[in-house]
């Protein structure tokens, strides 16, 4: 079974950035279409952006075009998300999975805390 570590998250201003990355092992990455999630404080989970299996097609939620870039390194198994010009409202825990279902046993997340 795959395994996901998610770690790069902190606390920023707002218009700030940080790099999200997602490590994964135990399984093959590289056959999975993967995605970035998040989950603020009394929402649902949400589809952030999403990243095809070479790399080569992504998607973005409107609320982050433009502003977020997922990426991959199949050869070392790790997921990407470049956030630039933060906002308050994307504070939230971030989630690296498949895109798909059935999803993997999620991580324990990564805190992006953005202040005004």
């Amino acid at each position: 079974q795959v395994q996901l570590v998610e770690s790069g998250g902190g606390l920023v201003q707002a218009g700030g950035s940080l790099r999200l990355s997602c490590a994964a092992s135990g399984g093959n990455f590289s056959a999975f279409l993967m995605g970035w999630f998040r989950q603020a404080p009394g929402k649902e989970r949400e589809l952030v952006a999403t990243i095809t299996r070479s790399g080569g097609s992504t998607y973005y939620a409107d609320s982050v075009k433009g502003r977020f870039t997922i990426s991959r390194d199949n050869a070392k198994n790790t997921l990407y998300l470049q956030m630039n010009s933060l906002k308050p409202e994307d504070t939230a825990v971030y989630y690296c999975n498949k895109r798909n279902s059935p999803k993997l046993d999620w991580g324990q997340g990564t805190q992006v805390t953005v202040s005004s």
